[in-house]
C-alpha cells in the first residue's frame, strides 16, 4: 500500500487516520485542527467482519479511584510510542488483548494473561510510557 498524505496540512506523509472518518493525518497538531471541525464515520461500502467487532461486549466502567483513568497526556504518550506499537504487532499479543477485552470477567483475564511473559513486558513498556 503506498504511502498517504496527510490530508490535514497536504505536507507529510499520514501515519495515523482518525477513527471517526478515516482521514489520513499525521500528526497530533493535524489531529487537533481536524477535530475543530466535527466529523462523522463514513458508510462502509463492504462488510468488514473481524474478531474484535464480531465480539465486542459492552461493559459499564466502574472505578474505585477517579485517578484510575489516564489523562490524555498518557493516551497520547502511549498512541506516539514506536515500542509500543511494534510490540502491538505480535499476532499472539493482539488476540490476548482481544480476549481479555471480549471477557466477561476481564478482571480475571487479565490475571491470567500476566503469566505470559510477552504480555507482561507490554504492560511494563505501557507503565514506563504513563509514569516516567
Amino acid at each position: 500500500m503506498a504511502p498517504r498524505e496527510c490530508q490535514v496540512c497536504n505536507e507529510a506523509q499520514s501515519k495515523y487516520k482518525c477513527p471517526s472518518c478515516y482521514v489520513p493525518y499525521c500528526s497530533l497538531v493535524c489531529f487537533k485542527k481536524h477535530k475543530e471541525i466535527p466529523c462523522v464515520k463514513p458508510p462502509s461500502s463492504e462488510v468488514k467482519t473481524t474478531f474484535i467487532s464480531e465480539s465486542r461486549i459492552e461493559k459499564p466502567l466502574l472505578l474505585d479511584e477517579p485517578h484510575e483513568v489516564l489523562q490524555n497526556s498518557q493516551l497520547e504518550a502511549i498512541a506516539s510510542s514506536s515500542e509500543i506499537r511494534n510490540a502491538l504487532n505480535d499476532k499472539a499479543l493482539q488476540e490476548l488483548i482481544c480476549s481479555i477485552d471480549c471477557s466477561p470477567n476481564a478482571e480475571n483475564e487479565l490475571d491470567k494473561a500476566m503469566a505470559d511473559e510477552a504480555f507482561r513486558l507490554f504492560t511494563d513498556k505501557i507503565l514506563s510510557t504513563i509514569n516516567p
